[in-house]
């Protein structure tokens, strides 16, 4: 291990998508905490393998910070601190004042309480936008509170779209970023955008144009890929999925109307071909289920697959989810998207003078 590699910890884990970027970038992953099994499994699969990362198959709640800091930076030091404490409480699907007293919404605090444990330079939390919203500001506020508490400057909530990186993929999730107060922060952040649409590169000739969904199905996945999966669906589906228009279409296009449909006309998108010349949707949870969005093949009369939902996120093909099909597609739609999460951690090793030379 590099003398200069920074060493970093993971909250939250999941099928590790943060991790992975770490690693990808150059930094040491001390540590992970995940407590949902399949999840895990994914994990060691994919990043155990030189015995450099621990992962705690934990309860966060129950898992004391002061013992991570004891096995693993007692004699050194913590310099980052990741992490995305779960979001459903948070999310732009609770409707009304649901989710202001989930007992998840607290876990932002809990990834603080590690946070004046360890110490790190700096810290980065990922979340949705919801977590934004006046209804959970008490959260945000004990938050910000906490983190002034324990001497952190802490960075004002950026939304930022995974396609303005140069994934194929529109998704918006808020960062917050928190830098100890001794510590000297030399990037501008957020990064700055690398890619957008034709008005923005007349404005900006540097930028590259988003990257559509066609560069996820243009390269064949073989057969042996035990993600190489889709639902099962009925021969009726079939037949909607078969009238439904190519580069597009949707529920309305297909003439497929369920008692839901008529109650919510809003659910256009259900049933509805992911575009390939334009970004695809927001991989979510449910991103391999067409009933749930715009999460049905280009050209094929089925939903997309678990490595083309993985392809969305940025990771690799070698990459490999267990669990089966609904098991994995979760831990594809809560990861943070791989190629997204180097950006922002390369800008971060920047900002702290880190060399990232393997």
């Amino acid at each position: 291990m590099k003398e200069n590699r920074p060493n970093c910890i993971d909250l939250f884990a999941g099928t590790g998508g943060f991790s992975l970027a770490a690693k990808n970038v150059g930094f040491n992953v001390s540590a992970a905490i995940e407590i949902n099994n399949h999840a895990c499994e994914t994990y060691r699969q994919n990043l155990i393998k030189d015995n450099s990362t621990k992962l705690y198959q934990k309860n966060i709640l129950e898992l004391a910070p002061e013992e991570i800091r004891h096995a693993h930076f007692i004699d050194g030091t913590c310099d980052i601190v990741l992490g995305g404490p779960p979001c459903q409480g948070f999310s732009v699907h609770r409707i009304k004042d649901a989710g202001i007293d989930d007992p998840r919404n607290k876990l932002i605090l809990r990834y603080f309480e590690y946070v004046a444990v360890l110490k790190p330079k700096v810290f980065l939390m990922e979340n949705v936008p919801g977590i934004l919203w006046p209804r959970h500001k008490k959260f945000l506020d004990a938050f910000y509170a906490e983190g002034k508490k324990a001497g952190y400057q802490l960075m004002q909530p950026v939304t930022l779209d995974a396609r303005d990186y140069g994934l194929p993929q529109r998704r918006k999730r808020v960062f917050i970023l928190g830098i100890r107060s001794d510590i000297e922060f030399n990037s501008v952040w957020p990064p700055a955008a690398t890619h957008g649409i034709e008005k923005e590169i007349e404005k900006n000739p540097s930028l590259h144009p988003w990257v559509p969904a066609t560069e996820v199905f243009k390269n064949p996945v073989p057969d042996d890929d035990e993600n190489n999966i889709h639902m099962n669906h009925s021969a009726n589906l079939i037949e909607v999925f078969k009238s439904t228009p190519l580069n597009g279409g949707s529920r309305r296009d297909s003439n497929r109307v369920l008692p839901c449909h008529e109650k919510h006309n809003g659910h256009k998108d259900v049933y509805g071909r992911i575009d390939p010349t334009q970004s695809g949707p927001t991989m979510t949870t449910a991103c391999i289920n067409p009933s749930k969005g715009r999460f049905v093949h280009p050209i094929e009369h089925h939903g997309i697959t678990l490595r083309q939902a993985a392809r969305f996120q940025t990771f690799p093909d070698w990459f490999v989810f267990k669990g089966g099909l609904i098991a994995a597609g979760e831990q594809i739609g809560n990861a943070v998207p791989v190629k997204l999460g180097e950006v922002l951690l390369r800008t971060i090793a920047e900002g702290l003078n880190f060399k990232l030379d393997k």
